[in-house]
């Protein structure tokens, strides 16, 4: 007689029953193996220690051994040795020992093994088979979803996905490896960060904030966090621009805000230090066009990729990450930002839990690639509701649903602009017009501490102090040119007479 299987979904017990005539043949399977790993563990006294991280109750096919494992599973909680004798004591006082076929069986068991040699090699194939009817089960509820007419195919595209991310999680394992190979790998990090002159990872493009990080390093998931107009998303810009131009790395950015057009917009403004006005109503001089056909070659060709899918979720995330790394040699992913996205297909007692995954998800994801994951996160308003220079100044406990955010990241760095609140000069008496800065609250490999960029809000752009005179001859002369152009033209003139303070933040 062919026994029914009933399925297990989240760790919960549920009524989904996959029978063996629905696709002609039976449920993939190992019940002598899973026969000979429970009387292995129950035979040697260490065995159980080799498997507790591989396997769970609902990795075996047969009930009545997930009954049996589930009782080997309390005495290793409980520190009680697993034994013939034991396991059968347990399975009476949880009084599920008929469901586990008897003391006799318990004994027939044990009797099969002669030892523990293969255990773990026996345990990852009863995992393969598991996650093998897993997949069935959801194409079978998927399947049958897909043929109901009330079903929304958008809904069910993102619950499949949510499905399948949560198996893949599952079998996210990773073998120890002895530590000499280690010691070698980073030899030669070390060796390939003398060779860029202390620059290990990848530059941002600004020398403050990487004398720091030595540049993002590989596997970190960077957490960049601001109030809205900081300038967030024209910090992780300009950082983009020089990583893809001024130094060839290739970059992914996930722009989940804007469209793609809305980000080139700004990259234009960026690099050809166009107004976001005139970009819009195209009403540029000659001097402007003229600036804007030669610096636009800069970002032609530049390894940028840009994703503006919304509302992504984590699955596709890492599925287009993938694409992006083997396919275009991306160094480095940019997302804008993290409180947009989604874990699709799972459900969540509150937004910070589901918030939790997303941020555990992309540290894993930055671990398993090994790049460097950024993202731009929101502050919660905990910042406005203080005084004084020194309050206004953002800290970790203002990370929105933060929680897991703070713990996940390698780094948290925040951007404050101080003019922003009307705080015009530091305690020493500079002039803080114009200036950005750039607090690194964590850094788990290194130093925190604070450094100052020049921003112009009017170009969207963040610059090195010592770019400054460089951009502003350039940005006076464009000045120049426009007023002489134009000397009849009131409103070019009050135009170029507006402080770039003033200029509507990004």
């Amino acid at each position: 007689m062919t026994e029914k299987r009933t399925y297990s979904k989240n760790r919960q017990q549920t009524t989904t029953v996959i029978a063996p005539n629905e696709f002609g043949k039976l449920p993939p399977q190992a019940l002598e193996l899973e026969e000979a790993v429970l009387g292995a563990i129950m035979l040697e006294t260490d065995a159980y220690s080799l498997v507790s991280e591989i396997l769970r109750p609902e990795c075996f096919y047969k009930i009545a051994h997930q009954k049996i494992f589930t009782a080997i599973q309390t005495l290793a909680i409980q520190q009680q040795p697993v034994d013939m004798h034991t396991v059968t004591d347990q399975l009476r006082k949880s009084g599920t020992i008929d469901d586990a076929g008897g003391a006799y069986y318990i004994t027939l068991l044990t009797a099969k093994v002669n030892s523990a040699a293969h255990l773990e090699y026996h345990s990852r194939i009863i995992v393969q088979k598991y996650l093998a009817r897993e997949l069935i089960r959801v194409s079978s509820e998927i399947q049958t979803k897909a043929f109901d007419d009330k079903t929304d195919v958008d809904d069910l595209m993102q619950e499949a996905e949510g499905m399948l991310f949560e198996i893949s999680q599952r079998n996210l394992k990773k073998d120890v490896v002895q530590i000499d190979s280690v010691i070698e790998e980073a030899r030669n990090r070390m060796l390939q960060a003398a060779k860029s002159q202390g620059a290990s990872g990848v530059p941002s493009g600004f020398h403050a904030l990487d004398k720091i990080t030595s540049g993002w390093q590989k596997s970190d998931l960077i957490i960049i966090a601001a109030r809205p107009a900081m300038g967030k998303t024209a910090f992780i810009l300009s950082m983009a621009k020089n990583m893809a131009v001024d130094f060839n790395s290739p970059v992914g950015v996930f722009s989940l805000e804007m469209s793609n057009v809305q980000l080139v917009n700004r990259l234009i403004m960026n690099v050809c230090q166009i107004e976001g006005e005139k970009i819009k109503n195209g009403q540029l001089n000659d001097y402007e066009w003229e600036n804007f056909d030669r610096d636009i070659t800069k970002l032609m060709g530049s390894p940028v990729y840009i994703d503006d899918t919304p509302s992504l979720s984590v699955f596709e995330l890492r599925t287009k990450a993938r694409r992006l790394v083997k396919e275009h040699k991306v160094r480095c992913i940019v997302i804008d930002y993290l409180q947009l996205m989604n874990a699709t297909g799972m459900s969540f007692g509150s937004r910070e839990q589901e918030v939790s995954i997303i941020s555990r998800s992309l540290k894993g994801l930055a671990k398993e690639l090994d790049i460097p994951i950024i993202a731009l996160s929101q502050l919660n308003r905990g910042v406005e509701g203080r005084t004084g220079a020194e309050g206004k100044r953002p800290q970790l406990s203002d990370l929105r649903e933060s929680g897991a955010i703070e713990q996940d990241a390698d780094m948290v760095v925040f951007i404050h602009r101080p003019e922003y609140y009307k705080i015009t000069e530091d305690t020493q008496g500079n002039s803080l017009i114009g200036i950005a800065e750039i607090i690194v609250a964590k850094h788990r490999n290194g130093k925190t501490d604070d450094i100052r960029l020049k921003f112009k809000g009017v170009y969207a752009k963040f610059m090195n102090l010592d770019d400054e005179n460089s951009d502003d001859d350039n940005a006076n002369f464009s000045a120049y040119h426009t007023i002489s152009s134009k000397m009849n033209d009131s409103h070019s003139f009050n135009n170029v007479g507006q402080s770039r303070s003033d200029a509507p933040p990004f």
